[in-house]
């Protein structure tokens, strides 16, 4: 059975193509700066946002028209594999990410939603073995279900910490099993509603207790994988603990985990945590922990996590700017955690979706290599702190000033003198480079 028949294999068609299963901008095979755009890109689709989503928000039930469901939760469970595997097929992308509720029933036990798992993930291995469609990275969803009503490792129950470990350690063997590249760990719920009922560094170091179980056991069964922790300040939690890039990174160095974890950052969630996405991607990479995305854009007069597919050029080049200067972002990679409005609810619209924001980013690769190629960036900063390649700035930078040293330079230092940043004509000169 085909799930998605009025589409044919999306091929580049180029910007005069009127045919809206084409690409118009995103050519995998193009060369940019020496690598592919598939091999910069590395894309990925989402499998909660893209097979289970519903199109239900928080004042409406869902509206999605869907032709995968079954008789049964299993049967339903593996017709959605199928439908997933033809939709990354005919995209040609090469990458998912699955929660594990998202892929199998959770039944009525812990025993029973394992065993569902297996089943499921000997058909996706099938799969990904007849189509060369690979693992970016897999986690637990350790947030929706009630007995996470207090969080999972930050709970104040024992009994739901255990029950979390457990869900870790099968993500890990399924990771195993899958050839998974990364694994991720979202907080859903490891903050806090208020603190007046909160043990606060017990939480913290709960939470980084099982990260550590988690890399000891990738380590004792021999699965090298890059961990990825992923910053969101708020929702469900009044205050979650990842708030956002320096926030988490903090917590990383607090528990030496640094060497096993990078950060997972999300669009989203940069919006909500009050932040740009270029400057959660620009701390993240100062501190040599950029490990992957989550590609989505928020829709900021609602204000909260609308997970829309991206299509905003700036948006798109400044990100991709960063990743470019990150010397590019392997084994993590460009996963569209984004879902299809409310209003588009048609099988068709999961296609049109991914075509728009592959698009967008391909557009914005093209212009921030642009960009790069002609250091526009960073002759701008280059110039704007040339007083500390010389002089005193130099000596200060060289480690060969002190406090008394600068006190007799600035007493002697008659006159201080600023220049203009001149920063509406950069942002109008910026939008030149926009493909």
């Amino acid at each position: 059975m085909s799930y998605f028949s009025n589409v044919d294999k999306v091929k580049y068609e180029g910007v005069k193509s009127d045919n809206p299963f084409a690409f118009r901008h995103y050519n995998p095979e193009e060369e940019v700066l020496g690598k592919t755009m598939k091999e910069h890109l590395r894309f990925a689709v989402a499998y909660w946002h893209t097979i289970t989503e519903d199109g239900g928000d928080p004042f409406g039930t869902g509206t999605a028209i869907r032709n995968w469901d079954g008789d049964t939760p299993m049967e339903t469970a593996k017709n959605r594999v199928d439908a997933f595997f033809e939709l990354l097929v005919k995209l040609d992308v090469e990458y998912f990410a699955f929660h594990d509720v998202d892929i199998a029933p959770t039944g009525d036990s812990l025993e029973e939603f394992f065993s569902n798992l297996d089943e499921i993930t000997d058909l996706i291995k099938e799969k990904m073995d007849e189509t060369g469609i690979k693992l970016l990275w897999n986690t637990q969803n350790v947030f929706t279900h009630p007995r996470f009503v207090h969080g999972a490792a930050t709970s104040n129950n024992a009994d739901v910490f255990a029950y979390a470990a457990a869900q870790v350690k099968k993500t890990i063997d399924l990771s195993v099993k899958l050839g998974g590249e990364n694994i991720v760990f979202w907080g859903g719920r490891e903050g806090y509603e208020s603190l007046l009922n909160t043990d606060l560094e017990l939480e913290l170091d709960n939470m980084a207790r099982l990260l550590q179980m988690a890399v000891d056991y990738a380590e004792k069964v021999g699965h090298k994988v890059q961990f990825l922790l992923e910053p969101k300040p708020k929702e469900p939690m009044t205050h979650q603990y990842d708030h956002d890039a320096a926030t988490t990174v903090a917590f990383l160095q607090k528990y030496n985990l640094m060497e096993h974890f990078k950060l997972n950052l999300e669009g989203n969630h940069a919006t909500l945590a009050g932040h740009t996405f270029e400057h959660e991607l620009r701390v993240a990479r100062s501190y040599d922990a950029l490990g992957s995305i989550d590609a989505n854009h928020a829709e900021k007069m609602l204000g909260w996590d609308t997970d829309e597919f991206p299509t905003n050029i700036y948006d798109t080049t400044l990100t991709m700017y960063e990743i470019l200067e990150n010397g590019g972002i392997a084994p993590g990679g460009i996963n569209f955690d984004a879902k299809v409005r409310r209003t588009s609810f048609e099988m068709d619209d999961l296609v049109l979706a991914h075509i728009a924001g592959m698009d967008t980013f391909a557009r914005g690769l093209k212009s921030a290599a642009k960009m790069k190629e002609e250091k526009f960036l960073d002759d701008i900063i280059e110039k704007r702190y040339a007083s500390y390649t010389e002089g005193i700035g130099k000596r200060i930078v060289d480690n060969e000033e002190d406090l008394e040293s600068l006190t007799k330079y600035a007493l002697d230092n008659k006159e201080i003198k600023n220049e203009s940043s001149h920063l509406e004509f950069i942002k109008s000169r910026m939008n030149d480079y926009l493909v």
